[in-house]
């Protein structure tokens, strides 16, 4: 993990490996800034959604019990995301590296879509 104080606030950058264990842990809360339409073709199973273009840090939820962690595609995105809220008065913020084509290319598990019928899937 990479840290990085931005005035009074942490950032953070955390590997898919860190992701994907704290996530299954239940220590975070995983936010998707990617389009519906990114959303609905493959995701993280379990990450919720938030796109970068509606994107608002008071819609955010607590993190008193679990903290945020955002991704988006390659990474750009989410630490945009990232910084805008820290920005908006978050203190501890942090985004996944790479983001989903790091989380695939490390071959974590996601929910895709069948090419032959357009149901969901899970890839493992």
């Amino acid at each position: 993990m990479k840290t990085e104080e931005v005035g009074q606030a942490i950032f953070e950058t955390w590997t898919v490996d860190e992701v994907e264990e704290a996530f299954k842990a239940g220590k975070i809360v995983l936010i998707d800034v990617r389009t519906p339409q990114e959303y609905m073709f493959e995701h993280i199973e379990g990450a919720l959604l938030m796109p970068l273009a509606f994107f608002k840090a008071d819609a955010l939820p607590g993190q008193s019990d679990k903290q945020i962690v955002f991704h988006c595609g390659s990474g750009a995105r989410s630490e945009k995301v990232s910084r805008a809220a820290i920005e908006a008065g978050m203190a501890h913020v942090a985004h996944m590296e790479g983001g989903f084509g790091a989380w695939k290319g490390a071959k974590k598990p996601y929910i895709g879509t069948n090419m032959a019928n357009g149901a969901p899937h899970r890839v493992n």
